[in-house]
């Protein structure tokens, strides 16, 4: 049977991913969760996946895997641009930190094990308002970065290709675009210090105030490549089946799309009544826009996002109201924090 461990499992990605992996017979799953950026109801049901509760960050909790790994899928993160500006040493230790627990851990008890690193496209993007050149899979990017969250997760990569020519190991990186979909959750896990634990990627947020007929802001109205969930994560599982061990892959659609027009799609689907106020750009954020190349992850991968971004919204939309209370509740569970902030959204 084979063993597959994910690191971050019972986060927004990682919950698709589980269930991905899942779909393949004679498969197991650990999955790894400290919850502080997660909820218990995104965990799968099937049998053949446990739970370890715990921080990636501390040797001690990957030594409660009690069997031969395969694959181990690190997706693990201090959640967010603006919460990782807040709260860098957080950052560090549930970001940067859990990456090189992972490596030590493969380097010390399971050498064979394959690693899939999951980086961020933000890291590598040129720092740019104007229009943007597609991010090939570069080896190199500039000391200045917008927050620790891109910080560690370049320094992650690095840390990978160390790992990978000092010691041998099976390490591949993938770079992820902006993800969105089903079970993001507003308000999931711990407060983190700032009300970007509730107002999180734009989307779910752009859904969430429209659905309320509320206000929703753009800052700079910059540009993305938005990747819908379930496409990623068949991306990863193809980055594990056909990738080159030391090399990286974007996992993108290779559109890029302005935030404003997300926005107006998103009230078109809902008919809001949502006004769309366009803002300066926030001061730290100089990746105004950007998207990823996505020929060598075609070539190599056998990979293509297939999912239209109009169909996507629709998909999202259609689950934020079958699970709206459970939103709700989320969010409410913060207390004073919650329901009357402003909204400033990361993307």
């Amino acid at each position: 049977m084979k063993h597959h461990v994910v690191v971050g499992g019972a986060g927004f990605v990682g919950s698709w991913l589980v269930e991905e992996i899942l779909k393949y017979p004679d498969t197991k799953v650990t999955v790894i969760d400290n919850f502080i950026s997660s909820e218990r109801l995104n965990l799968s049901s099937d049998p053949r996946v446990e739970l370890i509760e715990g921080s990636a960050s501390q040797f001690d909790t990957f030594e409660k895997i009690t069997s031969p790994v395969d694959t181990i899928y690190q997706l693990a993160c201090f959640h967010g641009n603006q919460s990782s500006i807040e709260n860098p040493l957080d950052d560090f230790e549930n970001s940067l930190k859990t990456t090189l627990i992972t490596l030590e851990w493969v380097r010390k008890n399971s050498p064979k094990t394959r690693v899939i690193y999951s980086s961020a496209g933000c890291a590598i993007a040129d720092k740019t308002w104007d229009l943007p050149t597609p991010v090939k899979e570069l080896e190199n990017t500039s000391l200045i970065q917008d927050s620790p969250y891109s910080i560690s997760k370049i320094t992650g990569e690095m840390y990978c290709l160390f790992y990978a020519n000092k010691f041998e190991l099976d390490v591949i990186r993938v770079r992820f675009q902006n993800v969105y979909g089903p079970r993001e959750i507003l308000g999931a896990g711990v407060w983190r210090g700032t009300e970007h634990t509730i107002w999180r990627n734009v989307i779910p947020v752009f859904v969430w105030k429209m659905l309320g007929n509320q206000p929703v802001q753009v800052y700079g109205n910059g540009g993305r490549d938005f990747i819908f969930v379930e496409d990623l994560v068949k991306g990863i599982i193809q980055s594990q089946k056909l990738g080159k061990s030391g090399q990286v892959y974007n996992l993108a659609t290779g559109i890029e799309t302005k935030i404003y027009d997300v926005a107006t799609k998103v009230k078109s689907i809902l008919s809001s009544k949502s006004e769309i106020q366009l803002m300066q750009r926030r001061s730290w954020d100089n990746s105004g826009r950007r998207l990823g190349e996505v020929n060598k992850s075609k070539n190599e991968l056998n990979f293509s996002a297939e999912t239209n971004l109009v169909v996507g919204l629709e998909k999202t939309v259609k689950w934020t109201k079958s699970n709206f209370t459970l939103i709700e509740n989320t969010i409410s569970k913060h207390g004073s924090h919650g329901l009357e902030l402003e909204i400033n959204v990361q993307d």
